[in-house]
């Protein structure tokens, strides 16, 4: 047996281990309110000439730390031929460094572990949230703060290709960032490891299973555990398995290749299609002068209040490398709502999937959940959006997860969205628009085989499924 072999094993036999005999998730539930009660934090909101080391350069052109690194930001122009608005001004984060958001994965007897931290950040809903072994931006782990250098980093740094479970450069928010990306990677080690305080081995299916709690399993665990490609070995016991009903439909999808409604060549012509018809074009503005925002001593809003707002934090933390800082954050106006739709297409589940074109886009549009409303009131919105109903209205049972989910905290205040998966009938004959299509999770898993194909909202909502 190859090596590729025996870790497609014992990450099978992960996924489907929720009995941690390590950490048992009620003992992870308390460890997490253990660390919350015993790591100091103080978040203030501070005026814009109270951040220490960052002030708006350029006759107002950024807000942008001193050292040019980290982020800055940074005021956009968007024209485009897609949708109902086709251009508009906006702040935007731009943060041309790639981080690294790393897990580190071990075997123990015969199961794969996945060592995750309890990681503060300033922006965090309920302060300590399960994070990748390493989330650090270049900035923070070439040491440009002064700070420590981040735990494990050689790790990751120094893997072997033997080593590397998945590597994948992968987009950010769209709408918030210009045209961010994170390297995702896993990294098997078979080290003796030194565990910090702050640290914790947890099986794949009890990640997963952590899922079902508000705000617990941060936005970067998620985007990572959402690129693991599965395999079965022809002689694993899948028999032996007990599935849920609901485990065995999403298994099913994403283990079997022999049916689709599209193949996966229909797939990539009906995205390219849509990329060659519709534009997408950025250029710079400075922000003082971006058309409908306004700044002011505390925030940057929108005249209308609208989207989000740009506020000035000053952060304490005691267990980061660096303890105290000031930063700006990115503070939403409204909870929004991320959801898809699915639907069993001659006894094979499907995903209904849509390209959506965002701000920050490499390359025009990615594939996103069916509903993805994140900039505006879902409750009460401006303009139609398609599937909504279906979503909102869906009879109780035909709700197979219903879970808020965090942004990420070290760029978003208190950014929380309802993450939902939906059953529809199986005679569901809604109209498809042209911009929508259905896959299964067997095509979604080949996507994310490649870069800036799914947008960090599918991924992060396809991390939560469960085979069990």
């Amino acid at each position: 047996m190859t090596l590729r072999e025996q870790v497609s094993i014992t990450l099978l036999r992960s996924v489907f281990t929720e009995d941690n005999p390590f950490n048992s998730t009620v003992e992870v539930l308390n460890w997490v309110r253990q660390r919350n009660n015993e790591v100091s934090v103080q978040v203030d909101r501070i005026g814009f000439d109270e951040l220490e080391g960052w002030s708006f350069v350029n006759n107002g052109a950024a807000l942008a730390h001193r050292t040019g690194k980290f982020f800055s930001i940074e005021g956009i122009s968007v024209q485009t031929n897609w949708g109902l608005v086709s251009s508009w001004q906006q702040p935007i984060i731009n943060q041309p460094e790639v981080g690294f958001l790393g897990i580190l994965a071990k075997e123990f007897n015969g199961v794969l572990y996945f060592l995750l931290q309890a990681k503060i950040e300033p922006g965090n809903v309920n302060v300590v949230q399960l994070s990748p072994t390493l989330q650090a931006t270049k900035s923070n782990y070439t040491q440009v703060h002064g700070g420590k250098k981040p735990a494990y980093l050689d790790y990751f740094k120094d893997a072997q290709p033997e080593q590397i479970l998945f590597d994948q450069l992968q987009s950010e928010q769209g709408a918030r960032f210009l045209q961010k990306r994170n390297r995702n990677l896993i990294i098997l080690t078979n080290e003796e490891i030194e565990v910090g305080s702050d640290f914790i081995w947890l099986t794949l299916g009890q990640i997963k299973e952590l899922m079902k709690y508000d705000n617990l399993v941060n936005m970067d665990a998620r985007t990572v555990i959402s690129g693991i490609h599965f395999k079965v070995p022809a002689d694993f016991p899948l028999s032996a398995i007990k599935h849920s009903k609901m485990g065995t439909a999403f298994f099913k999808s994403y283990f079997q290749s022999n049916f689709s409604e599209y193949s996966f060549d229909d797939l990539i012509a009906w995205i390219t299609k849509l990329k060659c018809k519709y534009e997408l074009n950025i250029e710079k503005v400075p922000l003082s002068k971006v058309s409908k925002w306004v700044i002011e001593p505390r925030q940057i809003r929108h005249e209308n209040d609208k989207f989000f707002r740009v506020i000035a934090a000053r952060v304490a933390i005691s267990n980061r490398e660096v303890t105290s800082w000031c930063q700006p954050l990115i503070e939403p106006v409204s909870e929004g709502l991320i959801a898809f739709l699915v639907k069993n297409i001659d006894g094979m589940l499907h995903f209904l999937v849509q390209a959506k074109l965002e701000c920050g886009n490499f390359d025009i549009l990615e594939l996103a959940p069916t509903v993805q409303t994140i900039t505006g009131d879902y409750r009460n919105p401006e303009y139609e959006v398609p599937f909504l109903k279906e979503v909102l209205s869906a009879k109780p049972e035909n709700i197979l997860y219903d879970c808020k989910q965090s942004e990420e905290g070290g760029r978003f205040y208190h950014e929380q969205n309802r993450n939902m998966i939906v059953m529809l009938d199986d005679d569901y004959a809604g109209q498809i628009p042209e911009h929508y299509t259905w896959m299964t999770g067997y095509q979604l898993q080949t996507f994310l085989k490649f870069n800036n194909y799914l947008n960090i909202q599918a991924r992060t909502l396809l991390a939560c499924i469960r085979f069990i």
